[in-house]
C-alpha cells in the first residue's frame, strides 16, 4: 500500500448495481404406464447458487454490509496468494458488499467498504470504479486517495506492459491527479511521455519522481536520459526503454537487440552502447560486448569502466568470457589479500581456457608466493610455453625449481 496524500477525486461515474434474482423452474409433467396415466405437477428444488443469491436479496443493507466486512476478515486472514475475487471467501464478500450498496447507493460506508475489497485482491478495474462512485458520493481522506492512487498505477502499469501507450498514460496521469508527488507514478508516466517523443514532460516528470524518492536509483537514471533525449530522437529512446524494460523482465537477450536497434538508430547514444555491452558480457556475448564498447570508447561520454569493460570483452573473445571473469575476480582477490581465493580462481581460468597465458603465470606467481614451488613450476613452466616471450615467467619458472 502507497502512503501518499491528495485532495480527492470529484468525478462521477454511474457504478450499475449488481441485480440479484431467483430463477424459478417450470413444472415437469411425469407419464405413468400405458394403462395407467397419471400428471404431478412440482416444482425443482433451487440450486445452491440460487439459494445462496436469494439469501443475500433478503439481506437488508446494513446485514448485507456486516456480512462482506466478515467475509473480508477472514480473507485477510489467509496468505496472500488466496487473495482473489474468483475464490471464497472475496467472491461472496464482494457480493454482499454489491448488495450493501445497491440498497443504499450513496452510503459512503459501503461504498468504501465495497472498493476497499476490489483493491485488496488486485481487481483493479472494479477497484478504479468502486472509488470513482466512493469519492463521487462524498468519500475522502488521504488513506483512501493512496489506494485509488494504487489502482490507477497498476492499471497503468498492465497497459504499458501490454504495450497500450496511451492508455497507461491516461491512468499514470489519473494516479498522479490524486497523489501529485507519488513517486511510482510519477515514473511511469514519464517512461509513457519519454516513448511518446514528449521529453520536456518526460524531464518534469521524472524530476518529480527524483525528488519524491530521491534515493530511487531508476528514476535518477531515466532523469538523465531524458535530459539527453532531444540528442537521440524518439525512434531511439523508445527502444532504449523498451530494452530497459526487457532486462529487468529477465529477458535478456531481446533487451540485447533493443538496445542494439537504440545505437544504430543514434550511434552517439551513450547508454544505449553501455547498457548494450553490460548485457552482452552477463550473456557471454564477446562479440557483441566488443563492438557496443568500441563505439561507446570512440565518444566523449565514455568513462574508464567502460574501456576496463572493453578490455574484458577482447580477452573474452580470445580465451572465453568464462575464463576472462574468473581471471578478474581472482585478480580482485589478490590485491585484496585473499591468496587462497586467488589461487582458485586463476585455477579456474585455466581449467576454462588451458591457452590462457596470463591465468597460469598468475597461477604461479601466487603459488610462489605461497613458497609452493613445486606448484608454481608447473605453472609458469605453462605459462612459458604458451608465450615464449614472457621473461618474468622464464625468470620465477628457474627459481621455482631451484626451490627458492
Amino acid at each position: 500500500m502507497f502512503t501518499w496524500s491528495a485532495q480527492g477525486m470529484k468525478t462521477t461515474l454511474n457504478v450499475p448495481a449488481l441485480t440479484l434474482a431467483l430463477a424459478l423452474t417450470g413444472a415437469a409433467l411425469a407419464q405413468g404406464s400405458p394403462t395407467t396415466t397419471q400428471t404431478t405437477s412440482t416444482a425443482a428444488a433451487p440450486s445452491s447458487a440460487e439459494a445462496a443469491a436469494a439469501a443475500l436479496a433478503a439481506l437488508t443493507p446494513a446485514q448485507a454490509a456486516e456480512r462482506a466486512q466478515t467475509l473480508a476478515a477472514q480473507g485477510r486472514a489467509l496468505p496472500k496468494n488466496a487473495w482473489n475475487i474468483d475464490t471464497s471467501p472475496w467472491k461472496e464478500a464482494a457480493a454482499a458488499a454489491e448488495r450493501a450498496v445497491q440498497g443504499e447507493p450513496t452510503n459512503t460506508a459501503y461504498l468504501r467498504l465495497r472498493a476497499t475489497i476490489y483493491s485488496d485482491v488486485g481487481f483493479w478495474r472494479q477497484a478504479e470504479r468502486a472509488w470513482d462512485a466512493y469519492f463521487a458520493a462524498g468519500g475522502s481522506g488521504d488513506a483512501d486517495v493512496a489506494r485509488a492512487a494504487e489502482a490507477q498505477y497498476n492499471l497503468g502499469y498492465a497497459a504499458y506492459t501490454r504495450g497500450s501507450l496511451n492508455e497507461a498514460g491516461t491512468a499514470f496521469a489519473k494516479c498522479l491527479s490524486l497523489a501529485p508527488t507519488n513517486a511510482q507514478c510519477a515514473q511511469w508516466a514519464g517512461r509513457v511521455a519519454l516513448e511518446n517523443g514528449q521529453f520536456a514532460e518526460a524531464t518534469r516528470l521524472y524530476e518529480v519522481a527524483v525528488k519524491a524518492a530521491p534515493n530511487d536509483k531508476v528514476s535518477a537514471y531515466f532523469l538523465g536520459v531524458s535530459r539527453n533525449a532531444a540528442k537521440y530522437g524518439p525512434a531511439a529512446t523508445r527502444a532504449f526503454t523498451r530494452a530497459y524494460q526487457q532486462y529487468d523482465a529477465g529477458k535478456k537477450a531481446e533487451a540485447l537487440a533493443l538496445y542494439g536497434e537504440a545505437a544504430a538508430s543514434a550511434p552517439n547514444f551513450v547508454e544505449a552502447l553501455r547498457e548494450g555491452g553490460r548485457v552482452a558480457l552477463e550473456l557471454g556475448d564477446a562479440a557483441a560486448a566488443v563492438r557496443s564498447y568500441e563505439a561507446l570508447t570512440k565518444l566523449p561520454g565514455a568513462t574508464a569502466s567502460d574501456t576496463y569493460n572493453l578490455g574484458v570483452a577482447r580477452e573474452g573473445a580470445q580465451y572465453g568470457l568464462g575464463a576472462v571473469q574468473a581471471f578478474r575476480g581472482a585478480y580482485a582477490r589478490y590485491t585484496a589479500g585473499d591468496k587462497a581465493a586467488a589461487e582458485a580462481g586463476f585455477l579456474t581460468a585455466t581449467r576454462a581456457n588451458a591457452k590462457y597465458a596470463k591465468a597460469w603465470a598468475w597461477l604461479g606467481r601466487v603459488r610462489y608466493e605461497a613458497k609452493n614451488y613445486a606448484g608454481a613450476a608447473d605453472a609458469y613452466a605453462q605459462a612459458v610455453q604458451l608465450d615464449p616471450n614472457d621473461k618474468t615467467s622464464a625468470y620465477y619458472l628457474k627459481l621455482a625449481r631451484a626451490g627458492k
